[in-house]
């Protein structure tokens, strides 16, 4: 964009400049703007100078427009509108928005937050469109280069990025009922590093928040099985020895009488959930809607 013109123009002429045409009178234009009738005046030199045109023209009825004074009014009337949404307080309707949110997370996220967020959404903001992409290794580069908007992770994140705590997540062990260790309240630690266990490959190839916790105590469970999603760990459990350590806002509504749900080991630290952004979206309106939505769905799971 050539901007050669524009750096020897003082665009703080512009309102005085739309004023002086449309009133055809310095000292109206001065009431009109708020400025002295020399400073008004001072500022008609200035432009007539930058313009290189007289602008303005004394005739026995008045002043008159020059005939690149009419130009100039016919495109200031465009421009100075625009300029003000430029430049003007930004307000955000959800009721008429069209902006498009990009999130990422696992499918804990769209099962534990998706219904009441993705409700309250699109009651509020039925023009937005929402893309829920899928959970990989990079995904807080992704938020750093602006590919995701906000992310939903229970691992510790680059400092650089915004994190907010959303909610402390406890660890349940769900089984068949007719595993031997369906009948505890709570697993032991012993009791649980001897299990057949279906992991949930959330990071390179780890559930991060438990086997994270096992390698400080330094131990490892038995992953006999690996399933990428939560949701695929509790349908494998039916009728089988495994074990699925998973959150408990997972399981906290799930109605299956041939599945039980037993405390992990206390050894087993409960999760910090968190959603995450870049600092650039701050205090972009939309963003801070959908962040507050956000929050209020968390504080109701």
């Amino acid at each position: 964009m050539r901007i050669t013109q524009l750096q020897r123009v003082d665009l703080n002429l512009l309102v005085a400049l739309a004023a002086l045409l449309e009133e055809r009178h310095v000292s109206r234009a001065a009431d009109r703007i708020g400025l002295s009738q020399p400073a008004t005046s001072r500022a008609l030199q200035r432009l007539r100078r930058t313009l290189d045109d007289e602008l303005l023209v004394r005739t026995r009825d008045g002043y008159r427009l020059t005939p690149r004074a009419e130009r100039v009014q016919r495109e200031l009337a465009g421009i100075l509108p625009r300029l003000e949404i430029l430049f003007g307080t930004e307000h955000f309707d959800p009721a008429t928005a069209t902006d498009s949110f990009r999130l990422m997370g696992t499918d804990f996220t769209t099962s534990v937050l998706g219904p009441g967020l993705l409700g309250r959404i699109f009651r509020e903001a039925p023009g937005t469109t929402m893309t829920f992409l899928p959970w990989h290794y990079g995904v807080f580069d992704d938020v750093a280069h602006g590919l995701v908007d906000l992310a939903f992770s229970g691992v510790s994140v680059d400092p650089a990025l915004r994190s907010e705590l959303l909610f402390e997540e406890r660890f349940v062990c769900l089984m068949s009922t007719t595993n031997p260790l369906a009948d505890r309240d709570t697993l032991t630690l012993e009791e649980f590093l001897g299990a057949a266990h279906v992991m949930v490959d959330v990071l390179q190839g780890q559930q991060s928040a438990v086997d994270r916790r096992l390698a400080e105590l330094g131990e490892r469970r038995r992953a006999a099985l690996s399933v990428p999603y939560h949701t695929a760990a509790v349908a494998v459990v039916p009728e089988t020895a495994l074990v699925a350590t998973l959150p408990s806002r997972l399981v906290s509504g799930m109605d299956n009488p041939t599945l039980r749900a037993v405390a992990a080991p206390p050894e087993i630290d409960s999760m910090p959930y968190l959603m995450t952004w870049h600092a650039r979206l701050d205090d972009d309106l939309a963003q801070r809607w959908l962040r507050d939505l956000v929050r209020i769905v968390a504080a109701e799971t």
